[in-house]
């Protein structure tokens, strides 16, 4: 049936602030669904309380709530906006407890707002552990044997019954947290209470556990007429036993026999079809028995859900655009095919290449973490690699995770002790597919890899292709040895130019130059959805070895833009919201814009936001590559973070232009000792500092500037390894850890500014002017890093003439860097004296932040001035009614033993808006006895 028309606005819930288990995937959901139902003519309101995102931008939705998502302020929206219909199922597990509890409250009858795409009875059927395991057997369907548990006593009932191993699964949670396996009756007790706890009804479904079964996730799509069509099959290279957010995943399925596929699509589908009331995108989860093909469902999730977003990027089909025009009365068949323009949108996506996604930890951030992999997520972000096989998507992906590999191994960084490697095949952490590599170069059968970790025998094979071309490359000494078609295959089997140099003992460049000369070079492949069956006019590409090219080069001029990579703690969402304004900007300057990312879960990674988007590791060979091809006018280094900045010196040594702030302005600005001399210049009042290359030197730096003093390596992002310390032991430590991790890194030592106060700013400098976008103030004191630090916008008890004197030192240093586009220096005060504490010549975590309490298109202006417009040609009209409050989230309940204590190293995984009249407001208050608690201890 066409639309209903009896919608004529739609409020569409946020998934909140980011924490491990609902990130970035659900801005990208949202933002779609947003754009869809707008397409139809819909008016859309959304609420979220995250700041960072395109989701809450003014382009995204005709009205947006930040607001902190509970039903009083569902019901305050309800009241302001005539809203016809609530979609939920875009917000992950947040939305739609919330949709449920303001259902419960009677707030959708009150106001006479029905839920489209999922009603509430579908959504307990699917949330409710006894009644999915019911329904699924009613159906003819398999599940594990399984009781369900309300009280410690049900539960050791439960247990009794079933029997060890098992498997506890709270009901209504996100990310499995409180869930677990139990592996022996002594631990029974203290998981139990875990998974009671953590679920919102305190009720947990206790399973017989399937460990080493094979798991699967499809994709799909149903219409209001029982129509269904699978986007895509995910198979989990990880078995049964790893969250599926922490397993390396890999489309289309690639050890799944037919016949276990046409049951499980059978299986799936009428599943998805005795639902109910139901209209979009929906996730299903299986377990199959490798020995016998035996299925069983484990859960289905009756919204769009993470996996969503990969199987989105993975096809080019975009799950939630379709699934809004569902919820709002189309049918499939009813819709084109949003990537061919001419065929339907009721299709199969046929894939002629293969993803494997890998998922980015940060353990590192969470000192006496378990980094045991289970089922309770832990990663905070991930990454997708497209190659044409198997291993080139791999090592592709090993290449994103933005931690230091070239690829699968082969780059310095691989074990050599057995005993070492093939205990951390059986106890699963976040670096076992590095470790099965390592095993099978020592000669440890794959049988015995197989019983260790269940991995599939045909991806084992397929890592030992690795090992065995590996002792071939051994045979040749120097790079114009190597011959074509063995260099050929090397290239087409995902390795880098890096791993090619560490086995031959040459270096990057010769391997380089001897590939050139062969003529091998990167084609462009296009991600169409039906394997080019049809006509696809989609701007989206990967690269391979091929011989045709899909990536047609217009005679436009030409602009870059370098995504962030990974999602993790210091580097998040904030900055695909960054590059996100910055396409639309060059866009609008008349550039074509191309984005360069590697993360399935963002939006600037979305088929239709750029002019053209190459899926491709954030990594030196893959980008230089692409300018090769596209011959831009420069690259976006400062909206990609970190990430995008570390490149930009190898963009300065090759001669390609960067637009905005030049690279030796930014290597001034991060060299933490070269930016204190020139803070000296400035007359700049800064912390007295030294820097070291051993810990002897450090020591004696230590004791010139007086401890208690802060330690820290140059270049690193969220203040890693950041520590503050108060005497010769401590510091010796400490240096010793920075050396073992980062040899190559200098310390630093500076004076550490005891209860001072924090405060930073965000600017842009078009070279003559500069413009002061917000002072924020931070609540805790200096000590805390800034991004753990809950802060004010503008500042609230600061004096006029520390901001005087904040205002000039910013204005000092945008010039004497020749900052062209955006800026953000970091303040500590003491006795009223500013002091300099770091300068990021690059959008910050602040950035949208500012942008949303001000209403003020901050990026668009900056990237525009990067292009050359100077800041006199915008009118900038701040709007801010009292206080905007940045609050810090942690996702620490993740790791039940981890240090909580808040220092220099940042460790909150979001952050949510809160806006205020006045400083009399609870919020600010309950935060302001927290760091007088802080500061009394």
């Amino acid at each position: 049936m066409p639309k209903d028309n009896s919608i004529k606005s739609v409020l569409i819930i946020g998934s909140g602030p980011i924490i491990i288990g609902q990130a970035c995937e659900f801005d990208y959901s949202g933002s779609q669904a947003s754009r869809s139902l707008r397409e139809e003519g819909i008016e859309v309101t959304l609420i979220n309380s995250n700041p960072a995102t395109i989701m809450t931008d003014p382009l995204t939705a005709d009205h947006i709530y930040l607001l902190p998502l509970e039903v009083a302020s569902i019901e305050k929206i309800l009241q302001e906006r005539e809203i016809d219909a609530v979609l939920a199922t875009m917000g992950g597990q947040t939305a739609l407890n919330l949709a449920i509890e303001a259902g419960k409250q009677g707030i959708w009858d009150k106001y006479n707002v029905k839920l489209i795409g999922v009603d509430i009875d579908a959504i307990d059927l699917a949330e409710n552990r006894e009644r999915f395991k019911e329904h699924v057997i009613s159906i003819g369907m398999s599940h594990a044997p399984s009781r369900i548990a309300n009280s410690f006593l049900e539960g050791k009932e439960a247990a009794q019954e079933i029997g060890f191993p098992l498997v506890i699964r709270p009901s209504f949670t996100l990310g499995g947290t409180g869930g677990g396996f139990v592996m022996k009756p002594e631990e029974f007790d203290a998981a139990l209470r875990r998974g009671l706890d953590a679920s919102p009804t305190h009720e947990v479904m206790i399973d017989k556990a399937v460990l080493g079964w094979k798991e699967y996730e499809l994709e799909l799509l149903r219409d209001a007429n029982d129509n269904v069509t699978i986007i895509c099959t995910v198979e989990n290279m990880d078995p049964m036993g790893i969250h599926t957010g922490d397993s390396i995943t890999v489309a289309p399925a690639m050890t799944l026999s037919d016949t276990a596929y046409q049951q499980m699509r059978n299986d799936a589908i009428k599943l998805m079809r005795s639902m109910g009331k139901f209209a979009g995108g929906c996730n299903v989860q299986f377990a199959l028995n490798p020995e016998t093909e035996e299925l069983i469902c484990i859960e289905i999730n009756p919204r769009v859900s993470r996996s969503s977003a990969l199987a989105s990027k993975a096809t080019g089909y975009p799950i939630a655009k379709i699934a809004a025009k569902l919820a709002i009365g189309y049918n499939l068949d009813e819709l084109k095919n949003q990537i061919t323009k001419t065929t339907s949108a009721y299709f199969e996506p046929t894939l002629d290449y293969v993803i494997v996604k890998m998922p980015r930890w940060n353990f590192e951030k969470f000192y006496g973490s378990d980094n045991t992999l289970g089922l309770q997520m832990k990663s905070v972000g991930e990454v997708m690699g497209i190659g044409r096989n198997f291993l080139e998507a791999l090592q592709k992906a090993c290449q994103s995770q933005e931690n230091n590999r070239a690829g699968l191994g082969a780059d310095m960084k691989e074990w050599i002790k057995t005993e070492d490697i093939l205990e951390r095949l059986e106890k699963v952490s976040d670096d076992r597919v590095y470790r099965v590599k390592d095993a099978l170069r020592l000669g440890v059968p794959s049988k015995t890899v197989h019983k260790l970790t269940q991995i599939d025998p045909w991806y084992i094979a397929q890592i030992k292709r690795l090992v065995q071309i590996e002792k071939d490359i051994l045979q040749f000494n120097v790079a114009e040895d190597l011959p074509e078609a063995f260099f050929r295959q090397l290239k087409v089997l995902g390795y880098s130019d890096a791993q090619i140099a560490w086995l031959m003992r040459i270096t990057e460049d010769e391997v380089t130059k001897r590939r050139y000369e062969l003529g091998i070079r990167r084609t462009y492949k296009m991600v169409d959805t039906c394997a080019a069956e049809f006509e696809a006019q989609t701007p989206y590409f990967y690269s391979t070895f091929d011989s045709e090219n899909e990536s047609i080069v217009s005679d436009k001029k030409k602009i870059i833009v370098l995504g962030s990579g990974p999602n993790r703690i210091g580097q998040g969402i904030e900055f695909d919201y960054c590059c996100v304004h910055g396409i639309m900007a060059i866009k609008e300057a008349g550039y074509e814009a191309i984005m360069i990312n590697c993360n399935p879960e963002t939006v600037s990674t979305d088929f239709d936001i750029a002019d053209k988007l190459y899926f491709e590791p954030i990594f030196w060979e893959h980008i230089k590559e692409i300018i090769d091809h596209e011959k831009p006018e420069g690259v976006i280094v400062q909206l990609g973070g970190q990430t995008a900045l570390k490149l930009a010196e190898k963009f300065h040594q090759h001669g390609i232009k960067i637009i905005g702030t030049d690279f030796l302005s930014m290597d001034l600005a991060e060299d933490r000792g070269r930016f204190s001399d020139q803070l000296k210049k400035l007359d700049i009042p800064y912390p007295r500092y030294g820097a070291a290359v051993d810990t002897d030197q450090a020591i004696e730096i230590a004791n010139e500037v007086t401890y208690p003093v802060l330690v820290r390596p140059s270049y690193v992002l969220g203040g890693q390894r950041m520590r503050i310390v108060i005497n010769d032991d401590e510091l010796e430590r400490q240096v010793l850890s920075i050396f073992k991790h980062m040899p190559n890194n200098k310390v630093l030592i500076d004076q550490f500014l005891e209860r001072a106060k924090e405060a930073e700013i965000d600017a842009i400098c078009d070279g003559e002017d500069v413009h002061i976008m917000g002072i924020m103030e931070h609540i805790e004191p200096a000590g805390i890093h800034s991004g753990d630090s809950s802060a004010v916008l503008p500042t609230y008890s600061l004096s006029d003439a520390v901001i005087e004197q904040m205002v000039e030192h910013t204005r000092k240093l945008a010039f004497s860097l020749n900052i062209k586009g955006l800026i953000n220096i970091q303040f500590a005060i003491k006795d009223e004296k500013v002091y300099v504490i770091e300068a990021n010549p690059r959008a910050s975590r602040t950035t949208p932040f500012i942008a949303k309490a001000y209403q003020v298109p901050f990026l668009k202006i900056a990237t525009m001035v990067m292009l050359g417009s100077k800041l006199s040609e915008f009118e900038i009209n701040k709007k801010l009614d009292g206080y905007a409050i940045k609050i810090p989230v942690f996702s620490f309940s993740k790791f039940p033993n981890v240090d909580k204590q808040l220092g220099p190293e940042m460790k909150s995984t979001g952050e949510a808006i809160h806006f205020i009249k006045d400083l009399t407001d609870p919020v600010f208050l309950e935060i302001e006895r927290q760091r007088y608690m802080y500061l009394t201890r």
